[in-house]
């Protein structure tokens, strides 16, 4: 019996959330989807994993014996996937840097010159990421280093925030608070927002602030998998997005207006890399991130300038 790895993380997630339909949203499937991989797994062990009706999910004691070596078996497959992909980059001299949208502002694209220009014999590839995939690239062994957007899990991750960003609000220049100097999170009640489809929720949720200072919750929009999406769907209205005060610095276009969200936490962003990595080009990288890091003007809360 063959097992995909993807049935077995179907399993997993099912039991950490105890909801078919949770388990489809983390894992961007549908939850058919979701429960076809489920009763394909119980058919081959010959057991039953869960006990289901309509108002609850409960793992048998079969399924709760079962999770943990799966959770292991996952584990070690995303190991292999990241062991192969590193020693392959590595045997090339590759150093691949993951992103999402700006990542680190000036910061990611001065990093990447200075390194290249101090490691002459090295490739350094930037890999741009959708919404949160800098995490999942890491563990899957897709990139060497990345600059992250926190919150994030970084379980089995060392990383070091290296600069933070203020949040801004972006809107079609036609909107109803268009014509403001600044906006508070009071002012975007009601306000429909495009959401990350592949993201976790609490990543969604920070983004969105939810929930609100009053008590209310952000409505959400249609969903988006990139930082062109999100801006298309907002330029057409009538909904708003917020984002990093980069994206509104490195994505102008027209039609679209940015303003500044007063009551609301900045970005922190972070190198990261996975701890058990022995890539001494990671090293290097992270220690001129971090020396460059050091360059930010310290009264503007933006990422290094250079």
């Amino acid at each position: 019996m063959d097992v995909a790895s993807k049935t077995i993380e179907c399993f997993v997630t099912v039991a950490e959330e105890l909801s078919f339909t949770r388990a489809a949203e983390r894992l961007t499937m549908s939850q058919p989807a979701i429960s076809r991989q489920i009763r394909k797994l119980e058919t081959d062990l010959g057991v039953h994993l869960f006990a289901r009706n309509s108002r609850e999910v409960q793992m048998t004691s079969v399924g709760a014996a079962f999770l943990e070596p799966a959770r292991q078996v996952l584990s070690a497959w995303e190991s292999a996937q990241r062991a192969a992909r590193t020693a392959a980059a590595q045997h090339a001299k590759v150093l691949r840097v993951g992103f999402q949208a700006t990542g680190a502002g000036p910061l990611t694209t001065r990093s990447r010159s200075l390194f290249a220009t101090r490691f002459p014999g090295v490739t350094v590839e930037p890999k741009r990421l959708d919404w949160a995939g800098e995490v999942s690239a890491l563990r899957r062994g897709l990139v060497d280093v990345a600059f992250i957007w926190l919150p994030a899990d970084l379980t089995g991750l060392t990383a070091e925030v290296v600069c933070q960003e203020p949040r801004v609000v972006g809107m079609a220049a036609d909107h109803r608070l268009a014509g403001q100097r600044q906006v508070e999170l009071a002012d975007l009640r009601g306000e429909p927002m495009p959401w990350a489809r592949q993201a976790p929720k609490s990543w969604i949720d920070w983004w969105a602030v939810s929930p609100r200072p009053d008590g209310s919750e952000p409505v959400f929009g249609p969903p988006n998998d990139n930082v062109e999406e999100l801006l298309e769907y907002v330029a057409a209205g009538p909904g708003i997005c917020i984002v990093p005060q980069s994206i509104a610095e490195y994505y102008p276009r027209p039609g679209l207006v940015w303003l500044p969200l007063v009551d609301a936490e900045p970005l922190r962003v972070a190198i990261g890399w996975p701890t058990a990595s022995r890539n001494p080009l990671v090293a290097e990288f992270a220690a001129l991130v971090r020396e460059l890091s050091t360059e930010q003007e310290p009264v503007r809360p933006t990422c290094a300038h250079g």
